[in-house]
């Protein structure tokens, strides 16, 4: 399923998007997974956004919105720095326990 996700204010054009809820510490916290393409025009804005670990996580359809880390990341290529060049990148972002909005 494709949906928009903002990241730190970032629009991801995620792909194979799930929503789940994980329960932490007695609390239900949201986690989210999806793929996003990341051309090496992008690369560098998508690292420096994804080194932070510290989000502020929007999926505006599904209303969802909620401060996280990263909990799991790949990518498909590292030569991304080339010309030309488009990645596929697998996110998988945990809400942070006590930080409900």
């Amino acid at each position: 399923m494709n949906k928009k996700v903002v990241v730190n204010g970032m629009e991801l054009a995620a792909y194979d998007y799930e929503h789940r809820y994980v329960t932490k510490n007695g609390k239900e916290l949201n986690e989210i997974s999806f793929k996003f393409p990341v051309t090496s025009e992008a690369y560098h804005d998508v690292a420096v956004l994804l080194y932070k670990d510290d989000f502020q996580v929007e999926v505006p359809e599904a209303n969802i919105t909620f401060e996280a880390a990263i909990k799991q990341y790949s990518t498909s290529v590292t030569n991304l720095y080339e010309k030309n060049q488009v990645g596929e990148y697998s996110l998988v972002l945990e809400e942070k326990a006590g930080a409900a909005l």
